[in-house]
């Protein structure tokens, strides 16, 4: 089975993939659950359907918290009610590690509060956006400076004692 990046799910449609990611969130209604995972490229709705899976394989999702670790397999399809447009018909979850209680929630908070739990805030839809344009920012300052034969040197920190 082929490990696939979510950001390139719409290659692999009708194939049977791996995806290893984090739960972004749940939501549950009776036999069917929908799970949708980030992976850092993107995001994708699972459908785990009760009748579909194992019996501990549907029990196991149920007791997965936010942001918890996980490698779902399953069929990716097309479909435009999916959020991303495409969704992935779990067959198999594997639970790498339950998360302790997600502490960023959607109210807002202090800039101490974010500071001290910038690892999680990091994972933020606004706080990727910026990392994104950050990035982007950044290597095609480098590309115009690359074009032109300047060379990077990167200086020592400086310090009193130094």
């Amino acid at each position: 089975m082929k490990r696939v990046y979510l950001n390139k799910i719409g290659d692999h449609v009708g194939e049977e993939v791996e995806i290893r990611g984090w739960l972004y969130n749940k939501r549950s209604s009776g036999r069917i659950q929908f799970l949708i995972i980030r992976d850092g490229t993107d995001l994708i709705q699972g459908v785990l359907v009760k009748n579909d899976v194992p019996e501990e394989v549907f029990e196991a999702a149920h007791s997965l918290t936010q942001e918890s670790s996980v490698i779902v397999r399953g069929i990716a399809r097309s479909d435009e009610r999916a959020p991303t447009g495409f969704e992935l018909a779990i067959t198999d979850l594997e639970i790498v590690q339950i998360a302790e209680e997600y502490p960023i929630t959607p109210k807002e908070h202090g800039v101490e509060y974010l500071m001290n739990h910038r690892h999680l805030w990091l994972r933020s839809e606004k706080q990727r956006a910026v990392m994104l344009i950050r990035n982007e920012m950044i290597k095609l300052s480098r590309q115009f400076y690359d074009d032109r034969d300047f060379v990077l040197i990167d200086s020592p920190i400086l310090t009193p004692a130094a």
